[in-house]
């Protein structure tokens, strides 16, 4: 027989049962947690010992099942009783979830469905970029070393944030996506996301058209590990820098962490919100300096190993006493000697690398055009150039595009809005498209990277 008390319970509005759910809930855990997860669930039914609320969206479910599984087992028998179940059910009305507070009046969702699995997400990782082929040295020997500990112990680490700051080429994407690769290494369950913080602004844009605001926001916060590329395109875009405040902080509050990197210290970067340049410095800012030359040395081996080409040291001493700036030229230095060697069937000797170094030094002072750049991938496709700028559906047409679009977005400084202007007026979802598009079958399709990669070189060294 059950007591009154039980008796009560069973006339109780599923309002005032998920209310007394919450205030020990709440007594539970940390405020930011309370706030982001459970003030946005709605209760919905009561029948005997059955609870149904309402959640924003799948991963909602998992989280929570994930991370509060036995407090919320606990909290619904304590309330309701030791048959207590809880049914989750997912609001969809097209419509961004309406907010909720303790004080609002229950309302009746006007259409729902039963939760369904999440759905598979792209991690958006290189898995060309890992720590074994990340050269170690001294001008990136505390930014490694952070990266491998976190790695490890994503969120564990007093690392958190890591923010890493450098030079165009020195490695930076390189080493945030080693952390994002090791951590799936590791820990496959792990919800792992890179990208730049200019596609996170051109997906916030398209939350808000599409009235998916509170999708995206959750998404992010969802993360174990969320890694972004390029801070420093947040500045000027207010509304953009409030959404990631709000995302940094649950994470941050949740033991998740973030990783980010830029072209300058958080504290260089004016025009940031003063806030957030704050958060940035509360774990650790390492920078990564150009390899010094004992560096360039192992990095021109590594490379030369690669290609499966053995090249005597005093080249590769003479190359790296010449060209000393960032990485990404001393690699592109070395595949250009190797191109000179092959096409004019040459042999590579001290000779043909001084030459080598003679046109990278010509053409470093050469600053690449989006114009530029359409030229050299329209000739590499065999297509003419106006094509790319007209509404062409034609297969080799719309991949020249793409990968003209692509290299545009990773060879130059230009918007995404002038990058879309240059190809016919595109807008700049349409350049985001290309760059996710080339940049995912890059992974997938080796003789892809390979052309791509040629048509970089052509375009970066000069050999056209």
């Amino acid at each position: 027989m059950r007591s009154t008390e039980e008796k009560g319970k069973e006339t109780s509005s599923p309002k005032e049962i998920w209310k007394e759910c919450l205030s020990i809930i709440k007594d539970n855990i940390p405020f930011i947690a309370y706030n982001t997860w459970f003030l946005p669930i709605r209760p919905l039914s009561l029948v005997g010992t059955k609870l149904k609320i309402q959640v924003p969206n799948s991963f909602f479910i998992e989280w929570i099942e994930e991370h509060y599984n036995t407090l919320i087992s606990k909290t619904i028998k304590q309330v309701i009783g030791n048959d207590a179940e809880l049914v989750y059910v997912i609001y969809d009305d097209g419509e961004l979830f309406p907010p909720i507070t303790e004080t609002i009046e229950e309302e009746k969702p006007k259409r729902k469905t039963e939760s369904l699995p999440e759905k598979e997400f792209d991690s958006y990782l290189n898995p060309r970029y890992n720590f074994d082929n990340f050269i170690k040295g001294e001008s990136n020997q505390l930014a490694r070393a952070a990266a491998i500990a976190i790695a490890k112990n994503p969120g564990e680490t007093s690392f958190n944030p890591l923010f890493v700051y450098g030079g165009v080429g020195l490695g930076k994407t390189h080493l945030i996506q080693a952390i994002g690769n090791g951590v799936l290494e590791k820990f496959p369950e792990k919800r792992v996301v890179y990208l730049s913080s200019d596609i996170f602004t051109v997906e916030f844009v398209e939350a808000i058209q599409n009235n998916t605001v509170n999708d995206f926001s959750n998404f992010y916060k969802s993360m174990d590990v969320l890694i972004i590329d390029d801070i420093q395109f947040l500045i000027g875009k207010e509304k953009t820098q409030d959404l990631f405040f709000h995302i940094f902080n649950t994470l941050h509050q949740l033991g998740k962490q973030i990783v980010l990197s830029s072209d300058k210290p958080p504290k260089d970067l004016l025009g940031l919100n003063e806030r957030l340049i704050s958060r940035f410095q509360w774990g650790l800012t390492a920078d990564i300096q150009p390899p010094d030359f004992e560096t360039r040395i192992a990095i021109l081996k590594n490379k030369s190993e690669s290609y499966g080409i053995e090249i005597s040291n005093e080249i590769l001493e003479y190359i790296a006493h010449n060209i000393t700036s960032n990485i990404r030229e001393l690699e592109g230095c070395l595949i250009k000697l190797l191109a000179n060697s092959s096409l004019n069937s040459k042999e590579i000797n001290l000779e043909l690398a001084k030459k080598t170094v003679r046109e990278i030094s010509t053409s470093r002072e050469t600053n690449i055009s989006i114009e530029y750049i359409t030229k050299i991938v329209c000739e590499s496709f065999g297509v003419e150039e106006n094509k790319v700028r007209e509404k062409n559906r034609r297969k080799e047409v719309v991949m020249a595009r793409q990968v003209a679009m692509y290299l545009s977005k990773k060879l130059t400084r230009s918007s995404l809005k002038t990058i879309g202007l240059h190809f016919g007026g595109r807008d700049h979802s349409t350049v985001i498209h290309a760059f996710n598009s080339i940049d995912n079958l890059m992974n997938e399709d080796e003789h892809l990277k390979e052309t791509v990669d040629t048509i970089r070189n052509k375009i970066e060294l000069g050999v056209a």
